[in-house]
């Protein structure tokens, strides 16, 4: 788990604005996802862990990272960071929004002069019955607009169900749902808050919220790159 490799890492840019949401196959290999797994049950990696129940966010559990970030998870947090930086800075640019700076570290230095200085990076496990409630991952005023999240299990070995769910809030329109079955090492990189979309009178802002739907049975285990930090 502590070994890295270079990843490459396609433009997801086309999608994003095609779709809302693009898939990144084969982000990681096997052996990569089931090091991570393992990781779950270590306890002295993380800083925290909540039960999805008790909030009424879900069933559940995830388990957020505590600095500093095992290699692989670092490794992806940084190699990620600058392409979807481009992407967030065409879609602050068409919004009238701040852009973002080119790199992770400069990034992190701003959330931590904002007071956000907790890292965001999870590990998340469902079991039969599990699921999550749609939501958006908003940790503080500093909220960095794309994040990713990689299926660490096998579909339909693994587990069963267990769909990745996104819902888009046009305005003065019905909301679109997209659903996605993505294999064990695909990344799906989504928005954290809403995107641009370019209608009659311009580009809009959409929401977006993520969850995910039952699962019937077996273990899912997904990875979460979220690149600001929190409170």
């Amino acid at each position: 788990m502590d070994a890295v490799r270079i990843l490459a890492v396609p433009d997801p840019g086309p999608r994003l604005d095609a779709d809302g949401v693009a898939v990144l196959p084969g982000l990681l290999t096997a052996d990569e996802c089931a090091g991570a797994v393992a990781l779950f049950d270590d306890d002295a990696r993380f800083r925290s862990t909540v039960v999805m129940a008790r909030h009424s966010f879900g069933e559940g559990s995830y388990r957020y990272f505590a600095d500093p970030l095992p290699p692989l998870v670092q490794h992806l947090r940084e190699t990620l960071y600058p392409p979807l930086a481009e992407v967030a800075n065409r879609w602050a640019e068409r919004l009238g929004e701040r852009a973002f700076p080119s790199t992770l570290d400069a990034l992190r230095a701003e959330c931590a002069d904002a007071g956000q200085t907790r890292p965001t990076p999870l590990l998340l496990r469902y079991g039969p019955g599990g699921y999550n409630c749609l939501h958006q991952d908003v940790y503080g005023d500093l909220t960095f607009p794309l994040q990713v999240a990689v299926m660490l299990s096998r579909p339909d070995e693994d587990f069963t169900g267990g769909e990745s769910v996104f819902v888009e809030q046009r305005p003065r329109r019905q909301s679109r749902p997209v659903v996605l079955r993505p294999a064990q090492g695909d990344a799906i990189v989504f928005p954290v808050r809403h995107r641009p979309r370019l209608g009659a009178r311009g580009w809009s802002r959409v929401q977006l919220r993520h969850g995910v739907s039952a699962v019937h049975g077996g273990s899912r285990h997904v990875l979460g790159v979220i690149f600001h930090d929190a409170r």
